[in-house]
């Protein structure tokens, strides 16, 4: 008789469980989800037409293994593609130096495809554009002015001479990065506009996972090698993560990938339960037998019982689903931990105020940006996404502009609770306010909120390493996935903690520390 995995949650890390364990094993994966979408945070809306991509998701990993997988689901665009006829060259027109593959899909003619997209993301500071990461070019200068340059080098100097020597905070971390002018520049606001508390209140664990290695040199050094580079490739493996200039992406958006795994998952016998919230679990001996759930379009309670036990739910809800019998001090970190929420309106429009200054060929002056990141102090936005320059088929009408304002809040606070009606009008005078929209080129809109998108480093994180001491101890359970592991995972880190599960079990292998690994160290550590 097969045995049965329980996979709680049908994101990236949910799916990619379940894919490998029905394709590599005879376990049978049967996932729980509590919402009606697959893919999570990487899932694609759909508003009339016009797709919304949640958070942007780059397919770009340092990993072989992630981007093998990925193009075994959705195949690379072919070289003979006729991709920029039609819609596509009437947006971008792409390196010849790219390297497609021989034979692969034309995307005008299916739409299990993988395009190759060129990458680009600026900040829009002082009403102005700068290169991300921040380049010093001629442009920079004229836009900071002389006395905020002389201020960036001089404390950038400063920091190299004399090292911050106890980095506690992310404050400290940017700082020894680069330097105190630079970091109050370009950093601080973002951030905090970002997590809503203090860069000196959060603590540098946060930077060392997502900055890692970048830096005001190697950014120079990457901007000085790319004046001489003449072929560009999507295995940018030696490319730190913020200067990919390449990525993959699903022709209709990242939902695309997980709509389509989840059809090959079902397809080979895998079940996926919807609309269903795991609300218990039974375990003895350090051993999970069976969950509860509730199915929200019923009202029904169902039981489950498995062998295997895969959580990529939010750790608080995971650690009280688990009843009387956790140590009270585990709950209580638990119930410490906080995550930070998000919401996106997305805008159908005319067009743009903001005009493509740049030497890239885009439509009606479109501006190239994949997404732009908003500095501005006097807005509460912080990040605007032109889903047309993800993807052009993203949009339902070519000759519109589909965007998509990003906000992070606190679920339960004043922009969450706002009335949709109202939350569209309050976007929508911010980027009029800052000149990069017109009121009346805005033909239609939507709002779109996700709780517990960011796993936040401060409250009760500090003391994480009890809870991870506790689940651990459970031989059959796996704590896998961004908010599963209370870690800021990008997708691919997402994917690798699935995979390193899937891989202990078919290996026997006990320790779960090659996947709370994965995602600490510079280098992925399977390429160790």
């Amino acid at each position: 008789m097969s045995k049965r995995a329980i996979i709680i949650g049908a994101g990236p890390a949910g799916l990619t469980a379940a894919y490998e364990l029905i394709t590599k094993t005879d376990i049978k994966p049967v996932i729980i989800e509590m919402s009606g979408d697959v893919g999570g945070i990487s899932k694609t809306v759909n508003y009339k037409g016009n797709r919304i991509d949640l958070g942007g998701h780059r397919f770009f990993s340092k990993s072989d293994l992630v981007m093998k997988w990925w193009q075994e689901i959705l195949p690379l665009q072919g070289a003979d593609s006729k991709d920029e006829i039609l819609r596509e060259i009437r947006y971008h027109k792409r390196s010849s130096s790219v390297k497609l593959s021989p034979g692969g899909p034309d995307p005008e003619k299916t739409d299990r495809v993988m395009l190759i997209r060129n990458r680009l993301s600026r900040i829009f500071f002082l009403r102005k554009f700068f290169d991300y990461p921040v380049t010093l070019n001629g442009k920079t200068i004229n836009n900071l002015g002389f006395v905020r340059i002389v201020k960036i080098g001089l404390t950038y100097l400063r920091i190299k001479l004399f090292p911050v020597r106890n980095i506690k905070s992310l404050e400290d971390f940017f700082i020894s990065r680069f330097g105190k002018e630079l970091y109050k520049t370009f950093f601080k606001d973002y951030t905090e506009k970002v997590w809503g508390v203090s860069c000196s209140e959060i603590p540098a664990d946060w930077g060392k996972q997502r900055v890692k290695e970048l830096s005001v040199t190697r950014a120079l050094l990457h901007a000085f090698k790319s004046i001489f580079k003449k072929e560009r490739s999507i295995g940018q493996k030696k490319t730190d993560t913020s200067l990919i200039e390449q990525f993959l992406y699903p022709k209709y958006g990242p939902g695309q990938m997980w709509q389509t795994v989840t059809e090959i998952i079902t397809e080979k016998g895998g079940i996926i339960i919807m609309n269903c919230e795991v609300t218990g679990f039974r375990h003895t001996d350090r051993l999970i037998s069976e969950i509860s759930y509730l199915d929200h379009s019923t009202g029904i309670s169902n039981s489950l019982s498995g062998d295997y036990f895969f959580s990529s739910m939010p750790v608080k809800d995971l650690i009280n689903a688990m009843g009387e019998n956790v140590p009270p001090r585990v709950k209580e970190i638990s119930n410490g931990l906080q995550y930070r929420d998000f919401i996106t309106v997305g805008l159908l429009l005319d067009k743009l105020r903001i005009k493509n200054e740049t030497r890239i060929p885009t439509l009606n002056k479109l501006v190239p940006d994949n997404w732009i990141y908003i500095q501005e102090r006097d807005v509460k936005v912080g990040r605007l996404q032109i889903f047309n320059n993800w993807s052009p088929y993203m949009v339902s009408d070519i000759d519109k502009v589909w965007i998509g304002l990003e906000y992070f809040c606190n679920e339960g606070d004043h922009l969450w609770e706002m009335k949709d009606d109202e939350f569209i009008e309050f976007a929508v005078d911010e980027l009029h306010s800052i000149d990069i929209i017109d009121k009346e080129d805005v033909i239609d809109s939507t709002i779109i909120r996700m709780p517990k998108t960011y796993p936040a480093y401060f409250g009760t994180y500090s003391q994480f390493n009890i809870i991870r001491e506790f689940t651990d101890s459970f031989e059959n359970l796996f704590l896998m996935g961004r908010n599963g592991m209370h870690k800021y995972n990008n997708q691919d880190h997402s994917m690798l903690t699935a995979i390193a599960a899937v891989s202990n079990i078919i290996l026997k292998k006990i320790s779960k520390e090659n996947i709370w690994d994965i995602n600490t160290e510079e280098e992925y550590h399977e390429e160790k």
